[in-house]
């Protein structure tokens, strides 16, 4: 039975592939859990498109301005009671308001259409192409794959949970809303006709897709020169939830860590991760655990951390020598065997006091310290207990969720192939990064029951750029 509470959210894998199933493990390999990063199969020459790619990316970034806007948009949601973080994105003239995750690990963007015959009730009324007055079906072509008819490209998507979206490409106007620089553009999302899992039960709208692809919406964007070739997001704290992001570069704090990024190893975002410390000791572990198959990677519609399954072992029992002085627990889901402690209080400012600090040590030697939220969550049912957000991974790559990230401050510097980390108050976050006019990150919803904090952006603009026709994943 899996949790109700946790939405798992996760990367793609191509439709036309055959979809592999990996599972995690828990400490005592009772009960397996499924790998949330979804491996996705790619083309003998993914490499060398990708090296492509990126050269022309950079040729268009060379001439852009140093004042290209940036599209600021707030987040929304938190991990323990949603699993994910979500964004609002309008689209369409007169623009439909969404509430779509933000997944780095997923390429396309997409909303559930009016003509779904198999949709989930979710927060907003479906997509209505009829209604905009900008809308136009992405036309059948070479470089896509086509409905029944042969009139219109189609995307489907699957995932590791076993949920899955298809539906249909269209192209519309795409706002950020009124706090944001960057004016509206024209861009290609998919319009969902059926949704499964996970997808078809959440409260969210859909997936704003920040991967590596034609259609992710940052390569869009980018491809438009309208943006540099980055984007930040900073979770909110455990008691706090929210967020904030931004499309495009901004000016990294002088305290920010980097880590190198390989577009070429996979097509996710991955870190060069060398070791770890719990408590100023370094794990005993082997040299390159952290390395295997797609190394390290960063996926931000991941909730939760997994580790090989030695790097967990080893994590779990430093912790256990830390905590000795706190009492042991049965977790909040008798399904699972969750390791959970009590005695530590509610106040999270004060958990320094009972749970170590941890570091990751990056190859090329920085450093980034995680404090207690950034490994556990609160559990549901004990008040004043915490439980290990790191969990056991059968596969060898290390997944690194939003959990790890909470009141972080992750810069994908794309143009420079590196991801930043700051670890920060996310409150703060606009005056650290020196954007002027930014808005503030949105409260939790524990804050506030007010879904619709944001003005709806202006129309369309009278002219637009250039149609996006989507290639082949």
């Amino acid at each position: 039975m899996a949790r109700t509470w946790l939405h798992l959210t996760s990367s793609i894998i191509v439709c036309a592939l055959i979809c592999f199933n990996f599972f995690t493990v828990d400490a005592k390999d009772h009960h397996p859990r499924p790998m949330l990063l979804p491996l996705q199969l790619t083309s003998r020459n993914h490499s060398q498109q990708r090296h492509l790619d990126n050269i022309r990316r950079h040729l268009q970034q060379s001439g852009l301005s140093s004042s290209t806007p940036n599209a600021r948009m707030r987040l929304y949601d938190d991990l323990l009671s949603n699993g994910y973080y979500t964004t609002r994105l309008w689209i369409g003239t007169p623009p439909q308001e969404f509430a779509l995750i933000v997944d780095t690990g997923s390429t396309v963007t997409y909303v559930p259409c009016s003509s779904c015959a198999h949709c989930g009730k979710h927060q907003d009324p479906r997509f209505q192409p009829d209604l905009s007055s900008t809308y136009q079906p992405v036309k059948c072509n070479p470089s896509c794959n086509c409905d029944d008819e042969q009139k219109q490209c189609t995307y489907d998507r699957r995932y590791a949970e076993m949920s899955s979206s298809s539906g249909v490409l269209g192209e519309d106007i795409v706002s950020f809303g009124n706090e944001s620089e960057l004016v509206p553009q024209r861009a290609v999302f998919g319009c969902e006709n059926r949704e499964t899992g996970d997808l078809y039960s959440q409260r969210a709208d859909g997936i704003m897709g920040l991967g590596r692809g034609q259609l992710s919406i940052v390569d869009q964007l980018v491809d438009k020169s309208v943006i540099g070739d980055s984007f930040s997001l900073c979770y909110g704290g455990m008691d706090v939830g929210g967020g904030a992001m931004v499309l495009g570069k901004i000016t990294p704090p002088p305290e920010m860590v980097f880590s190198h990024s390989d577009p070429f190893r996979s097509p996710y975002y991955n870190i060069e991760l060398k070791e770890m410390h719990v408590a100023g000791k370094r794990l005993k572990l082997p040299t390159g655990v952290f390395d295997g198959r797609h190394g390290t990677v960063l996926d931000s519609g991941t909730t939760y951390a997994y580790f090989q399954k030695d790097a967990f072992v080893a994590f779990r029992d430093a912790i256990l020598r830390e905590v000795h002085s706190l009492k042991r627990v049965r977790g909040p889901d008798p399904n699972y065997d969750d390791i959970c402690f009590s005695g530590a209080g509610r106040d999270v400012s004060q958990l320094s006091k009972s749970f170590p600090e941890v570091e990751m040590v990056f190859n090329n030697g920085n450093k980034l310290l995680l404090s207690p939220e950034n490994y556990l969550f609160r559990h549901t049912k004990l008040i004043g207990a915490y439980c290990l957000g790191i969990f056991a991974n059968a596969e060898s790559t290390t997944l690194l969720g939003g959990i790890v990230v909470r009141n972080t401050l992750v810069t994908y510097d794309r143009d420079n192939d590196r991801i930043g980390f700051l670890k920060t108050n996310c409150s703060e976050l606009w005056r650290r990064v020196k954007i002027s006019g930014a808005p503030a990150p949105a409260p939790s919803v524990s804050q506030s029951n007010d879904t619709n904090l944001e003005i709806p952006p202006a129309s369309a603009p009278s002219e637009s750029p250039a149609n996006v026709l989507p290639a082949r994943q």
